[in-house]
């Protein structure tokens, strides 16, 4: 494969830039788009006046032993670091100390620091929505939000959110058909600071509730700034799903009282609170496609819906798709 006309990866969550790493390593060139501001998707992490807070991604494990040796590296460049958390679990009305032992990973001194390492001087448009994926004579064309045409490319990696890559695979309606029907739920997250440190032990809690999911104290984590004491909590895909429309300030009420109820100490009107939905958080049920393609064409889909919903599967179906390219190209 002639390395002449780029490959066009659309998406920098951890799947884009698992493909656009592995494609610079073979020594294609790449150029990425995004419409967020900077990259990491759903390993996201908010700045603000009480520092960054990690509202989509907790932490990840590494199961797979190709994913562990990435993360190995991760570790020795310092873009990563163990997080061993004091965990608890809440089920049937009854919070009790988390038997889990799994390794869990976090991003330092933020989540989204693996991304931002990962994307190094990787050639990138932010603020970029790509709306059409079409293909000319030759060579493939994005079309933008606002109307502006980009490439040419010879292929296309679309690493997003199913419900998104669908819209853009009108050039390959089998492939279209196949992401469409995959569902994918919300999810609902809340950041609370408080100016005094909560007097409980739990520094991360597995909830089985009516609205919480999950809640991390967010200065256990390396790195983080401690000057304040800062949760972020989870509701679950159920409520997320029945209250997609309800207005922040009142996700915040209802989950900072679930909050309170649950951690067992006396609990202030937090000094800072924040919310944010995440209208596709993790697949509905996991797969086993690796990535999906259609390589006659040169198109490739990629994402954490690909597998397990995890950033680990993300970061496999990245290498899958950047595999599958190199492949059948040869």
């Amino acid at each position: 494969m002639t390395p002449t006309v780029p490959i066009a990866i659309i998406g920098t969550g951890m799947a884009g830039l698992s493909a656009a790493e592995a494609l610079h390593a073979a020594g294609q060139p790449v150029q990425l788009f995004d419409k967020s501001r900077g990259s990491g998707g759903r390993i996201a992490s908010k700045r603000s006046d009480v520092g960054s807070l990690d509202l989509g991604a907790q932490y990840f494990t590494a199961r797979d032993r190709r994913f562990a040796a990435a993360v190995q590296q991760w570790q020795l460049r310092g873009w990563v670091e163990e997080w061993t958390p004091t965990l608890y679990q809440f089920a049937n009305g009854v919070l009790s100390p988390s038997a889990d032992e799994q390794v869990r990973w976090v991003g330092k001194p933020r989540m989204s620091a693996i991304t931002r390492a990962m994307l190094g001087a990787l050639p990138v448009r932010f603020s970029c929505r790509i709306t059409e994926v079409f293909r000319g004579e030759r060579h493939w064309h994005l079309l933008d939000a606002e109307g502006a045409s980009h490439g040419p490319f010879s292929h296309v990696i679309i690493a997003t959110p199913a419900p998104q890559a669908s819209t853009l695979l009108a050039a390959a309606p089998k492939l279209a058909g196949t992401v469409a029907g995959v569902s994918m739920e919300p999810t609902w997250a809340v950041a609370l600071a408080f100016s005094e440190h909560l007097q409980s032990p739990i520094e991360g809690c597995f909830v089985q509730g009516d609205s919480l999911d999950w809640m991390a104290r967010n200065r256990s984590k390396p790195g983080r700034d401690a000057a304040q004491d800062t949760w972020v909590l989870h509701a679950t895909s159920s409520w997320s799903r029945q209250h997609l429309d309800l207005p922040r300030e009142q996700v915040i009420e209802h989950l900072h009282g679930a909050f309170a109820e649950l951690i067992g100490c006396a609990v202030p009107a937090p000094l800072f609170a924040m919310a944010h939905r995440w209208l596709y958080a993790r697949p509905s049920s996991a797969h086993q496609w690796g990535a999906l393609a259609d390589a006659d064409l040169g198109l490739y889909v990629c994402g954490d819906w690909c597998l397990s919903g995890r950033v680990e599967g993300a970061w496999l179906s990245g290498q899958e798709a950047a595999r599958k390219l190199l492949e059948h190209n040869r």
